[in-house]
């Protein structure tokens, strides 16, 4: 492994191994894989894993900012709204995150704030980004 730049940390190497035709399998080398596949067809494509890994990544801020705030969440889900450059590369123009959020004793201001420090502040998924593909949301309190 190559040393990271000043002020840099390194991550753990991602292996992809083809698994012919459009299929791949990523992860760490000892560690679990996920299924890519380019058509979409057998496994997510690589744009499908890149939208539920803004969503993943915001949503474990989440989940730890309400517990702190001591109101776990029960469950939560995401729903992923996406639009893409007409153009080659067609990478992604914007994204919209609908939370569903059920975490007892919450208020739909603590929620969205959990979700709005999440997406604009700790989440290193959307902060990768080019700053140019917004990434909003929408949270909805479940019962």
């Amino acid at each position: 492994m190559s040393t990271p730049p000043s002020g840099t940390i390194a991550h753990a190497p991602i292996e992809v191994q083809w698994l012919g035709g459009q299929t791949f399998e990523a992860g760490r080398a000892q560690g679990p894989k996920v299924r890519i596949d380019g058509d979409g067809q057998t496994a997510p494509s690589p744009f499908d894993v890149l939208l539920a890994a803004i969503s993943t990544c915001a949503a474990v801020d989440v989940v730890t900012i309400l517990e702190k705030q001591r109101t776990p969440v029960h469950a939560l889900s995401i729903r992923v709204e996406a639009n893409r450059v007409d153009a080659i590369p067609r990478r992604l123009a914007s994204a919209v995150l609908h939370f569903t959020i059920t975490a007892p004793g919450t208020t739909s201001e603590k929620a969205t704030r959990a979700v709005e420090l999440s997406v604009t502040k700790y989440c290193s998924v959307r902060s990768s980004l080019i700053a140019d593909a917004p990434v909003s949301w929408k949270v909805e309190l479940g019962a």
